[in-house]
């Protein structure tokens, strides 16, 4: 076949197979198709597919398609991440600052602190320090992944439930927007280069004074207009970030967290949404499974994945009692808020990948990290459906 006819079989299964499963096991009434497509880019990815048929996946997943692939993806993500800062509403965190850095910051810090404790026992045996990180950062970036929450699946999960535009739905992604920026801090101290210092502080620098500009010419700009702004501007904060020595996804979390949804119509916003999850983050899913790895033996990885998993969890709902318990929130209403706080998914996985792109974490702690989270995704909805209801 032709690279052109390789790649279109390649995006013929990556779209068919988890769309078919997800339609007729019924499982949209659980997850969304988001989740599906992740498993599925987990079992199309060379610790699955290729293991048990390495001739056909040879054939069909070669470099010059998996080149292309990788081409569609970053862009994909790029755009989603974009869209996640969008989400993020500044002006109502700082309104209600005190409950929603008390809840966020717990939120965080209990999940990140026990994340870290369990990088910390991972990283006694060889096979999980990337080979251009350090101790401290993967253990730093080890202890994050296990504190995200997935804010675009969360909006999909508060939408299923009904509660999307309710006060509590709004409180829960005034939260976990608020961890959203620490996350992506994190991830700018995680990827620091002492070499490249100057140049990052000319980028810090540089984006505050652009930034300023930015949001005094969005308004002014015709409604259809502000989208090609948008995207100029995603496009030049993420290359400048990536010459700066960050990784470009975080210059495209921040190109959107600065500018205002409401100047970019929220309908329009969630159509965006739902087009890139439709559209093009399917081949994201796929690129991530074909960077799982199983060289340390799978039952190692389960191993870790199992003790990242009661990090993450517990952290993250010991975090969120807390909370409960300082603010007076009824005991049901804090179960519901953790569990939801607790879904990781697509933002963890984009954090994990970057980790991966600079070698700080090996490919068997990538594998690891991202079954912790599809099974952190997979526990949430069965969890807080009936809890929901009863609020």
């Amino acid at each position: 076949m032709t690279a052109a006819e390789t790649l279109l079989a390649a995006l013929l299964i990556i779209f068919t197979l988890p769309w078919l499963v997800w339609r007729v096991s019924n499982f949209g009434l659980m997850l969304p198709l988001v989740v599906v497509q992740i498993i599925g880019g987990i079992l199309l990815g060379p610790g699955v597919l290729g293991a048990a048929y390495p001739t056909y996946y040879a054939t069909i997943f070669r470099p010059d398609v998996i080149t292309g692939l990788n081409g569609i993806a970053e862009w994909s993500v790029m755009l989603f991440v974009f869209v996640a800062g969008l989400e993020l509403d500044l002006t109502e965190a700082w309104a209600k600052r005190r409950e929603t850095a008390l809840t966020a910051g717990l939120a965080l810090a209990a999940p990140l602190i026990l994340g870290a404790l369990a990088a910390m026992v991972l990283i006694q045996t060889e096979g999980w320090i990337g080979s251009h990180g350090t101790r401290w950062q993967a253990v730093l970036g080890i202890g994050m992944s296990c504190a995200v929450t997935a804010l675009p699946i969360l909006v999909l999960f508060l939408g299923q439930l009904g509660i999307l535009r309710q006060p509590l739905g709004q409180r829960i992604l005034r939260y976990a927007s608020l961890d959203d920026v620490a996350i992506w801090s994190v991830l700018a101290l995680i990827l620091l280069d002492w070499e490249r210092l100057g140049r990052q502080i000319g980028f810090g620098v540089g984006f505050a004074v652009a930034a300023v500009v930015i949001r005094r010419l969005i308004p002014r700009l015709k409604p259809q207009d502000r989208w090609f702004a948008g995207l100029i501007w995603l496009i030049a904060c993420a290359f400048a970030a990536d010459w700066a020595g960050l990784h470009y996804m975080v210059g495209a979390f921040l190109s959107g967290a600065v500018l205002e949804a409401r100047q970019f119509d929220l309908s329009r916003i969630d159509t965006f949404r739902d087009t890139l999850l439709m559209a093009f983050m399917p081949v994201f899913f796929l690129s991530t499974g074909l960077r799982t790895s199983w060289d340390m033996g799978g039952a190692a990885v389960f191993a870790a994945a199992g003790l990242l998993l009661l990090a993450s969890v517990a952290g993250k709902l010991g975090g969120v009692y807390l909370a409960g318990r300082l603010l007076g929130w009824p005991g049901p209403e804090t179960t519901v808020i953790g569990w939801l706080l607790q879904t990781k998914a697509l933002i963890m996985i984009i954090f994990a990948n970057i980790l991966l792109d600079k070698a700080i974490i090996t490919p068997a702690t990538f594998t690891a990290l991202l079954l912790m989270a599809v099974a952190s995704t997979l526990l949430t909805m069965p969890i807080v459906t009936g809890r929901v209801a009863k609020l």
